[in-house]
Order: structure tokens, then sequence, then C-alpha cells
């Protein structure tokens, strides 16, 4: 079980905010907003060799944000947020270790296989990363889109999930309701991924203590990663320090996932 760090840009800064918050035509409900740039926490993970974390975009005006936090730890860092077939390459070649992808492969309700092919074709398996945040609807985790207000017919199951780790070599899964309010892990969901999943899989949402973390261990069998937004010290948090989470960066200095 390793930490993922995070940098969440929304309107090219960095920021912490409630995800089911994000709506066109409306501010969403912001936690922090970060005094420094996206490079400055490029360059915090870069330092202490913490590989595999996530940029995310969150709508538009944040490429030019986010290509500068790539540029700061080349080869450290997964992109997602607008990704597609047609733009993918170019954000590996700024530096992305791989890109992160959703709405997609994932539109109109559903998954379109066509799409997913797409993308394993422009960046290859081990370079694609699914992002299958979810939420329970009616006792079953489904993936939801568009800033997580469209709920899509794909159930977070075993043989789904099987299927989906053909064509891809991470998932990161954000636990939808629990995203942002500092108030503990989709416990549920947690010892689902850690029963079912077959590949890499970063755990997000409601991590804001060590006890949390502990359960995530327990519940998740060791096997899930794990990612700290707002409760994170660096982010005007105070349930986690920065400094403690390099504890759980992985076996010796060099965590990179294997590509």
């Amino acid at each position: 079980m390793r930490f993922r760090p995070c940098i969440d840009l929304h309107e090219g800064q960095v920021k912490q905010i409630v995800g089911t918050s994000l709506r066109d035509g409306s501010a969403p409900q912001t936690h922090f907003i970060a005094p420094h740039p996206p490079a400055y926490f490029a360059e915090c993970y870069r330092r202490d060799q913490l590989f595999g974390g996530h940029v995310i975009m969150l709508g538009p005006g944040n490429e030019d944000a986010a290509a500068q936090a790539l540029a700061a730890f080349p080869g450290g860092l997964q992109v997602g947020g607008g990704i597609r077939s047609d733009n993918a390459a170019a954000w590996l070649s700024r530096g992305a270790a791989q890109v992160i992808v959703t709405s997609y492969v994932f539109s109109d309700g559903q998954l379109h296989h066509n799409r997913l092919a797409q993308m394993v074709a422009a960046v290859g398996r081990e370079r694609l990363v699914l992002d299958l945040s979810c939420s329970n609807r009616d006792g079953h985790y489904v993936v939801m889109t568009d800033r997580w207000q469209k709920a899509t017919d794909f159930a977070i199951s075993a043989d789904n999930l099987a299927l989906l780790a053909e064509s891809c070599s991470e998932f990161l899964i954000h636990a939808t309701g629990v995203e942002g309010k500092q108030q503990g892990i989709d416990a549920e969901l947690v010892a689902l991924l850690g029963e079912i999943t077959p590949i890499p899989t970063t755990y997000a949402g409601g991590v804001s203590s060590t006890e949390d973390i502990e359960i995530l261990r327990k519940l998740g069998q060791g096997k899930l990663d794990f990612t700290v937004g707002a409760a994170l010290d660096i982010f005007g948090g105070t349930g986690l320090r920065y400094e403690d989470m390099l504890a759980y960066r992985g076996e010796g200095e060099d965590n990179r996932p294997n590509l």
C-alpha cells in the first residue's frame, strides 16, 4: 500500500474542492486554494521520490498549469481530465507517465469498447489508467461521469474490472459520496475493491486520519494505494501531515509503477 500524491487543478490553480459540487454555471465548494503554483507541489513529489501521483484538470483552462506540473516531475505523474485518443500521446510527450481517462470511454451512460480500443492504440495498455470513480446506486457501485453528475450502467464488479484490466495498467477510483468531505473513507467500497481488483488500484475519498489509513489497509487487504486531499497539511488540512505520508511511499526510494 502506497501513498499517491495529487495535484487537483481548477481554473489554473491548485485547489481542494468537494468533487460533487463541480457544476456548470456555479462555483464549487472550495476548501483550499494554494498560494503556490502546480510546479511547486510536483517538485516536492520529485524531491521525495513519490512516483505515480495524479494531476487532474477539473474543467477547462488548466492545460498550462498541468503542463508546468509535468515538466517539474517528468515521468513521475499521471494526468487526467479531458484526455482523448487524439490528445493522449501529446500529454505523454509533455512528461506524463500515464494518462487517466473516464468520460472519453464512458459516455451516454455506458462503456464504449471502440473508444477504449482507440485509447489503447494511442498510448498502449501500460500507459493507460482508467478512472472508475463511482457512487452507490441502489446497492451497487456504478461509474460516474461528467464531473460525477451522471451515472453509467457500468457496475464495479469482479467481472467488469477483469474485463477492463485487459486494456489498462491501473485503476483510479474516487468514492464520490465522501470525496472532499473529510468524514472518513467509504469502507464498503474499499472492502469490495480489496476483494476484486485484479491490477494496481488507487483509492481516493475521505482519507482524513491515520485511523482511516489503517482501516483502508485492513479492508483493502494491503492491495490498494491511496491519496489524500483536503485533510493533508500542504492543502490546508489538519488531519494528516505530508511528512508522515512519506512512510507510505513504498519499498526503497524508487517506487515508480512498472511501465
